[in-house]
This record gives structure tokens, C-alpha cells and sequence, in this order.
């Protein structure tokens, strides 16, 4: 899931082209919002949207592209890069609204679920609260599209932890790569290489172990890395007429629309299959934006989507497993607008103040420290409500 820090809607315009140096981008987040919505309807269990867990997809290239950007960006002003301040950025975006959900949902699920699925959930935020879910529940050997347990209230945190770990690599290779060559376009082969391979691997290694491949931080790398080497070429695509840009950006969009009506649980998935969300995606990235995309409930959307990511499937998943059935059409949507409510609540009383803090913004070793600490609120008290209670077979994370 994209977590991105993502510009006020009071930058214009909806047509910035995507060579722009920071300029506002309504296509990300008219992108953000298109691909939140989809996982929510998908797991809403709405009728016709069975392949809408191809919103992660969506946000894996627009990840790769705005964290790339943002590294060419700083290379270009200062000739390198800071690893320490870009850890600290992540730190103070990801872990406040991230350490929120998991904390209220090991206390939820404790008080809605029970001991024993509130020792296991608790179990399941301490792998997520230090960005290893997807190992854990590769681990356990949880088919996200097919399984027919109950699913964790903090399954969805797998992706998250997907693109924590493409941050942990990335920057590091991007220095790398930047002591070869400072020249964004030199940097193509290279990355074009690494996506290939991935590609390759998912095909391969869906073929042999779906479940494995889904989490694989492997056989997504050529979902981020997509994203990434669109960020290398921005000054090619920049060049793009505005008309042939604004049609390839329509047509990207109405793309994942397709995709995500068409493919459902019985789609092989990685694997090849990856490239159709992947290509529509870059189609959009690389043609900007058009003044439809500029809708402000949209654009709103867009600007929570984190949040709503973060919220909207505990939500779901507890209200389901309470009542031990999927509830009523009225009342899944009385959840989503509750989940939409949470997040918009969550993005301004916590994302944005602590994102903008002048101190955590000027001492990029606070933040860091912010997201220690925040790690170690989400594991006491997971281990808390676990030692608090009757003892139940729960191996700890830790």
C-alpha cells in the first residue's frame, strides 16, 4: 500500500505532466483513489468486483514511481543521498497511522473474537508492526484469494510490509547505482534488468507455490520496479504531446477498471497475469492527467487512502467474524462509510500533523526514533493482551 506523502489539494492542476519537478499530480491520486476503492469493493464482497485486489498492484508501480522520483529529485540537487533522512520520511509517515490500527485491532478482536483468535491477531501484529507480515503469513501458509478460514483482522498488512521492504533495498541500490552514473537514463538498463527478472521469477514460482508467490517480495519487485523505471524515463515521457498523453491516461485507467471486472479468485495470480495492472497503471503515470481526475471527492479519496487502506478491512473482517456471516448489503456500506470516517479522522489528526511536525521534519533521527518507539507500543501491548489472558498456544513473533 502506498504510503506516499501526498500534496495539499490546494496545488493545482489536474494536466501537470509527468517530467514536472514536484509539480501536483491529480493522476496519483485520482490512481490512489481508483485502487483503494477497488480493494475495499473487492473485499466487501460487491458483486462483479472479484479482481479488485489488483488495487495493491495499482499502488506497488505507484510507489515505486513517486519513491523513485523522489530519489532522482534529491541526487540531481545534491549530488547524493541521505539514507538516514530518507528513513526518517518513512518513518514519521508509515508508522503513526499503521501503530493506530494495529493497537485498536488486537484490543477489538480480544473484545469482539475471543482469547484465541485475539491471541492469534495479536501474534499477526507483531510480525506487521516491524513490516514482516507477508513472511508470516506466507509462513502459516494463508492464501489471501482462496482460503476458507477466517482470515486476520491484519492480513492486508502483508503489502505494506511488501513495500517496506522495497524501501529497505531501494535507496541503498539507488546510491549504489548513483556512484556508476548521476544520469537518471544510465540507471534504466540496470533497473529494466531487475524487473525482468522478477517477472520472470513470478511466472515461475506462482506456477510452483501461488501462496508463496503472492506474498514474495520477489515476485513484486517488478511491480515497484516498473514504477521505478517510469521514474527514470520522466524526462522522455515528459515529451509526450498533451493530447496522445491524456489518451494514454484515460485508456490506463478505464484498463484497471477492465481488469479489475474481469479477473477474480481463480486468476493465476502473480504470475503473468501481473504485467495487465502493471502496464495500465504506467500507461496512466506516463500520460498525466486530465480534468475528470481532478474531482475533489476523488481527490479526497486519494489524499486518505492510506488510511482507508489501513482501516476499512479490520473493520470488515470483525464486523464479519462477530457475526459469523457476511453482513447485509445496507450494512457493509454503513462499514465502508464508517471506514472512509475513520480514515479521513486518522489522516488529520494524525498523519498530517505528525508528517508535518518542524521537529521530526528537521531531525530525521526523531523520527526514526518516533517509529521505534511506535514498533514497541504495537509489540507491548500485543504481548500484554496475550500474557493478560488465559494461556492459548500462540507462538510470539518475538
Amino acid at each position: 500500500m502506498v504510503a506516499v506523502s501526498p500534496p495539499s489539494l490546494t496545488t493545482r492542476s489536474s494536466d501537470t505532466k509527468p517530467g514536472s519537478k514536484g509539480g501536483f499530480r491529480t493522476d496519483v491520486q485520482a490512481l490512489r483513489a481508483v485502487a483503494v476503492l477497488l480493494v475495499v469493493l473487492n473485499h466487501a464482497h460487491v458483486p462483479g468486483f472479484g479482481g479488485g485486489y489488483v488495487g495493491v498492484d495499482v499502488f506497488f508501480v505507484i510507489s515505486g514511481f513517486l519513491i523513485t522520483g523522489l530519489l532522482v529529485r534529491e541526487q540531481e540537487r545534491t549530488g547524493t543521498l541521505s539514507i538516514l533522512k530518507f528513513y526518517g520520511r518513512r518513518m514519521r509517515r508509515i508508522m503513526p497511522a499503521a501503530a493506530l490500527v494495529l493497537i485498536v485491532t488486537v484490543l477489538a478482536s480480544y473484545h469482539w473474537l475471543g482469547y484465541i483468535r485475539g491471541a492469534n491477531i495479536a501474534e499477526d501484529a507483531e510480525w506487521s508492526s516491524v513490516f514482516l507480515a507477508n513472511v508470516h503469513f506466507a509462513g502459516v501458509g494463508r492464501d489471501y484469494l482462496h482460503s476458507t478460514d477466517a482470515p486476520s483482522t491484519l492480513q492486508h498488512f502483508w503489502s505494506l510490509a511488501v513495500e517496506e521492504q522495497f524501501y529497505v533495498v531501494w535507496p541503498a541500490l539507488f546510491l549504489v547505482l548513483g556512484l556508476i552514473t548521476k544520469s537518471a537514463r544510465n540507471k534504466v538498463v540496470p533497473v529494466a534488468l531487475i524487473v525482468a527478472a522478477s517477472y520472470v521469477f513470478s511466472i515461475v514460482y506462482t506456477g510452483r507455490d501461488a501462496t508463496d508467490a503472492y506474498f514474495s517480495p520477489f515476485t513484486r519487485a517488478c511491480e515497484l520496479g516498473a514504477g521505478a523505471l517510469l521514474a527514470l524515463l520522466a524526462h522522455q515521457t515528459a515529451r509526450i504531446p498533451r493530447r496522445v498523453g491524456r489518451a494514454l491516461s484515460v485508456t490506463g485507467m478505464v484498463a484497471i477498471l477492465i481488469i479489475a471486472l474481469s479477473f477474480s479468485t481463480d486468476t493465476v495470480f502473480p504470475g503473468a497475469m501481473v504485467a495487465l495492472p502493471v502496464l495500465a497503471t504506467c500507461a496512466v503515470l506516463a500520460g498525466g492527467g486530465v480534468a475528470a481526475y481532478g474531482f475533489k471527492p476523488v481527490q479526497l479519496i486519494g489524499l486518505w487512502s492510506y488510511s482507508l487502506y489501513l482501516w476499512h478491512w479490520p473493520v470488515l473482517m470483525l464486523a464479519e467474524q462477530r457475526l459469523g456471516h457476511v453482513p447485509s448489503v445496507a450494512a457493509r456500506v454503513l462499514l465502508i462509510l464508517g471506514s472512509v470516517a475513520l480514515a479521513a479522522l486518522t489522516y488529520y489528526l494524525i498523519e498530517n500533523p505528525i508528517r508535518n511536525a518542524a521537529l521530526l521534519r528537521r531531525r530525521a533521527i526523531v523520527s526514526i526514533g518516533l517509529g521505534i518507539v511506535l514498533i514497541a507500543a504495537v509489540v507491548v501491548v500485543s504481548a500484554y493482551e496475550v500474557g493478560s489472558h488465559p494461556a492459548i498456544p500462540v507462538h510470539s513473533a518475538f
